[in-house]
């Protein structure tokens, strides 16, 4: 029986003592109560009730922000929702320095979101969107640098603007096509004007011209018709062939 106990002690020990941690995985240890080291991958062994391990993981870690009610700078009230991307990079300051790190990354990550898109315009937080990721991303960062964590990347996902906004902007962006309608419009005018100048100043320069031109016309609508057309030929059109 003595036998049986020293192998089942045995067995105990082990079981208590050995641990295996994955690649991605580091373990914290604390002797006593006191973090005395950072172990793994591989096989870790412990000291059955004196040591502990607390394992945390390396991988990247994609964080949903729920959204967020924000009145921006121009007053206008919307939703805004987001997703972070961080890193555990010191796993012993991730849990000696901050109780649970994926909560605490979370509310700040909140926080930080109400208060940069309330800093800024409507038009700005559509229009310069990687801006404001690189705002949250390096205040983030700045604040979890003390816990272990890096913030590698911050995307604003969906902007929810009230109805009333969505027509008001539907149409500002159809004003906005009909006034481009117009310009180009206005040009084309200008130019087809600036060409027929030059073209009357080349008629004024060789009568001549005027004369071909009309004939030419004749011609365009005679092969179009079938009818019968009269035109009136006033004698000045052929008084430069008559001095000629």
């Amino acid at each position: 029986m003595s036998y049986i106990l020293v192998v089942v002690l045995i067995v105990m020990f082990f079981v208590s003592a050995i641990r295996i941690l994955k690649e991605y995985e580091r373990g914290v240890i604390f002797r006593l109560g006191r973090v005395i080291a950072t172990k793994g991958p591989g096989l870790i062994i412990l000291i059955p009730f004196v040591d502990k391990m607390v394992k945390v993981s390396l991988r990247l870690v994609a964080m949903d922000v729920p959204a967020q009610d924000v009145i921006t700078k121009d007053n206008v009230s919307i939703k805004v929702n987001a997703v972070v991307y961080f890193r555990v990079v010191d796993p012993t300051n991730a849990t000696v320095e901050v109780e649970n790190y994926l909560f605490a990354t979370s509310q700040l990550a909140q926080t930080t979101l109400r208060s940069v898109c309330g800093q800024v315009e409507m038009d700005d937080l559509l229009s310069a969107r990687d801006k404001i990721n690189l705002q949250i991303q390096s205040i983030l960062d700045k604040h979890t640098d003390p816990w272990g964590i890096k913030v590698t990347n911050v995307e604003v996902k969906h902007i929810d603007l009230p109805e009333e906004m969505q027509r008001s902007m539907a149409r500002q962006a159809e004003a906005e096509r009909e006034r481009r309608a117009k310009v180009i419009n206005a040009e084309g005018e200008y130019q087809a004007a600036t060409r027929l100048a030059d073209a009357a100043q080349i008629i004024e320069k060789y009568p001549e011209a005027l004369q071909l031109r009309y004939l030419q016309t004749i011609r365009e609508i005679s092969s179009e018709s079938n009818s019968t057309t009269f035109f009136p030929i006033p004698i000045d059109l052929l008084s430069p062939f008559i001095k000629k």
